[in-house]
């Protein structure tokens, strides 16, 4: 798990990006190190982006996701059920951007926990304007950017079936694969979850 404490805000392209995580992971797979995927991936045009630039920077930035991801967890990622899929990269995106990580965790799981079922705009902008006293390069973030980073966490949510298209939480059903996959390595991980804590004590256990 990354334990830096830099806040990584380069998540502004895109969202989930399902489909293009599972060839990218598929492909690190079959050659074992991410700057030959990235190489291989541009060459070839695999994620089929229209602009060159638009290209190179997703594909750097998938690979920085899931290199976080162990051998294991790409393989399940490759040959996982949709649910597996979608919990991995979510799981992948929290690992490797500390700011969404903290979101999942203070808010989204937060809100779900105490019944707050509905999740606002203004639940990231509270958020972000806490993180950004502590943080000068957060508070640095121009209020264009910002509203970009919360439309594309927003858009991951939605992507990953956590929430609905009004902005209302989905409780997780955790896939049993990727539950003891947490569990057996990171189990404070499961708390990026929307999920209550008698099932954190029962996959725990």
């Amino acid at each position: 798990m990354l334990n830096s404490n830099e806040y990584i805000m380069s998540f502004t392209t895109g969202g989930l990006f399902h489909r293009e995580s599972v060839k990218i992971a598929a492909l690190f797979l079959q050659l074992g190190d991410w700057d030959a995927v990235r190489a291989e991936a541009q060459r070839h045009n695999l994620l089929q982006a229209r602009a060159e630039s638009t290209a190179q920077r997703v594909n750097r930035e998938l690979c920085f996701r899931l290199s976080v991801l162990s051998r294991v967890e790409l393989t399940l990622l490759v040959e996982g059920s949709d649910q597996e899929q979608k919990q991995l990269i979510w799981m992948a995106i929290c690992r490797y951007y500390r700011f969404i990580r903290e979101f999942a965790v203070e808010v989204l799981r937060e809100h779900f926990l105490t019944l707050r079922l509905s999740l606002q705009h203004s639940d990231f902008d509270a958020f972000f304007n806490n993180k950004a006293e502590w943080d000068d390069e957060l508070d640095s973030i121009t209020p264009m950017t910002r509203k970009k980073l919360r439309q594309v966490l927003f858009r991951m949510l939605r992507e990953a079936d956590l929430i609905t298209k009004k902005g209302d939480i989905q409780a997780v059903l955790l896939a049993p694969s990727v539950a003891q996959i947490i569990a057996s390595r990171h189990p404070e991980e499961l708390a990026i979850f929307p999920v209550f804590e008698s099932q954190l004590q029962e996959w725990m256990t």
